[in-house]
């Protein structure tokens, strides 16, 4: 098992795309009628300069009209293969770098965006400092984070069939919607938390095999699958699908005359 969050975003998504894709599919199984990126579009400040950090495959500029807006956007990511498809969005300047060292000069955006991707940072209080730093005086500040009891029912498939390694916690920081808010009050002012409700409702075991192979450095056995597949039909056929509990949060910020003590 890799040892360090970034270590295992590398393995994960260095190189390919396919593993990001196929666990933003399993949400299209939300009871929410209200897709979360669209939520989230609706709560964004998007004016001027944006900088979206850890922007992945860019899935959220599909639900969001940044171009008939006059939004300047920017687009980062650590991953070659994320950028390549990134540089598919209309009107966007991509830049491949770390989150702990953005490739900008100081005060240069006046919205920075992490999507559900500082938990993927070895140090996130570097991550936020570097977002205060390019952020311009009054500029917003828009996190998505988990919370630690998130898709529970997912992670409990792979200690029960024998593969403790396909559980997101083993391979993130601390940084959850728990502790989130305390993180960026460090650095950032008027701090606000907004919880995005839904749940997974899965009809059958497919997706969930899928977003499981997604998360394995090995592929599962024989066994191993067949054991999975009758985990998930089990819940199915007692409750009528396979139900996934989430817990997502969006935390917005200020920046400006936020606290500027670098201990954590």
């Amino acid at each position: 098992m890799t040892s360090t969050p970034s270590a295992h975003a590398v393995s994960q998504y260095a190189t390919t795309t396919e593993n990001l894709t196929a666990r933003i599919a399993l949400h299209a199984y939300g009871t929410n009628p209200q897709s979360w990126f669209s939520w989230l579009g609706e709560r964004l400040p998007l004016a001027g300069d944006v900088l979206e950090v850890g922007a992945g495959t860019g899935k959220l500029w599909t639900h969001v009209d940044h171009v008939t807006r006059g939004v300047r956007l920017t687009l980062t990511d650590f991953s070659g293969a994320m950028c390549e498809q990134l540089r598919t969005v209309p009107e966007a300047r991509v830049r491949q770098c770390d989150a702990t060292d953005l490739p900008f000069g100081d005060a240069a955006f006046d919205t920075v965006i992490a999507n559900h991707m500082l938990y993927h940072v070895d140090d996130p209080a570097a991550a936020l400092r570097e977002f205060a730093r390019v952020l311009r005086p009054g500029g917003r500040l828009a996190v998505a984070v988990n919370g630690r009891d998130h898709l529970e029912e997912l992670n409990a498939i792979g200690p029960a069939i024998g593969r403790p390694d396909l559980t997101l916690h083993a391979t993130q920081n601390d940084f959850t919607a728990e502790t989130g808010p305390a993180y960026l009050a460090r650095y950032f002012t008027d701090v606000a938390v907004e919880r995005y409700h839904g749940d997974l409702d899965v009809p059958s075991p497919d997706p969930v095999l899928t977003y499981l192979a997604s998360l394995a450095s090995e592929p599962l056995t024989p066994e191993q699958f067949t054991a999975a597949r009758d985990h998930v039909q089990a819940r199915i056929d007692t409750d009528g699908s396979f139900r996934v509990r989430k817990h997502t949060v969006l935390i917005t910020a200020s920046a400006g005359a936020a606290q500027t003590a670098d201990h954590v």
